[in-house]
């Protein structure tokens, strides 16, 4: 099993553990995470599944794809950074065992 934290601004975090191989957006969305809405199922076109990756797991990632990066553009966040990442594009699994995400206060 892997453990994943959502941690929300001004509200409990959300820590849900799910089977490796399950990617950060589907864990959200299967467990009823607030603020994280995976409108496209997955697919890297809707960037409603907008999170930053605590610093600290970073190194633990897969490279971002081109595709992830356009539509990263698109998410309704006021600011994107270097912990920005589409929630869909990362399963967890190998080296990625447990991650702290943050959750934007909004995806739409």
């Amino acid at each position: 099993m892997a453990t994943i934290t959502f941690h929300h601004e001004g509200a409990d975090d959300d820590v849900v553990e799910v089977p490796e191989g399950t990617s950060i957006m589907r864990a959200a969305v299967t467990n009823g995470v607030a603020g994280i809405v995976g409108e496209c199922g997955g697919q890297a076109m809707c960037a409603t599944c907008h999170i930053y990756v605590r610093d600290e797991y970073l190194d633990a990632l897969p490279p971002i794809s081109d595709d992830e990066e356009e539509m990263l553009e698109c998410a309704t966040a006021p600011v994107l950074d270097d912990r920005s990442r589409l929630g869909c594009q990362i399963k967890l699994g190998g080296g990625l065992t447990t991650v702290e995400v943050d959750v934007p206060a909004s995806q739409v």
